[in-house]
């Protein structure tokens, strides 16, 4: 593949990503965040920082959830890789912060890591299904 076909699809990738994101942090999830982390992190975004993670996981779903895929052209493949490296991330954010963060909701660090999982799924798969096939 050319830089301009990865181009087009981490474009895909960013955009179903912060889609589902955001409306998992902005409207379904808004409320279980604030209490579970208002008592122990600053609630306010660090934008660049913020916008430095998007920029990259969403590197990292490229290479790890759908390169894999479309050596094999599975959808499967995007959903298996996706989910693994969403798990693999979310789950030593929360752990890491779970062992050094006083009082980090234990309860948190399942449903974080639960989100991520299933979000770089979400985001490997759309992404396959509709930039990824054609290559």
């Amino acid at each position: 593949m050319n830089a301009v076909q990865w181009i087009k699809m981490y474009v895909v990738a960013l955009a179903i990503f912060l889609a589902l994101d955001m409306v998992w942090l902005g409207v379904v999830a808004k409320g279980f965040y604030a209490r579970s982390m208002e008592p122990v992190v600053d609630m306010r975004v660090n934008w660049p920082a913020a916008v430095l993670f998007y920029t990259l996981y969403v590197v990292g779903i490229l290479i790890f959830g759908l390169r894999p895929a479309l050596a094999d052209g599975s959808a499967r493949t995007a959903m298996l890789w996706g989910a693994l490296f969403g798990f693999f991330t979310y789950a030593t954010y929360d752990l890491t912060n779970l062992a050094t963060v006083k009082d980090w909701p234990k309860l948190l660090v399942f449903v974080d890591t639960l989100w991520g999982t299933f979000l770089s799924m979400g985001v490997s798969l759309g992404t396959f299904l509709i930039a990824g096939r054609s290559q």
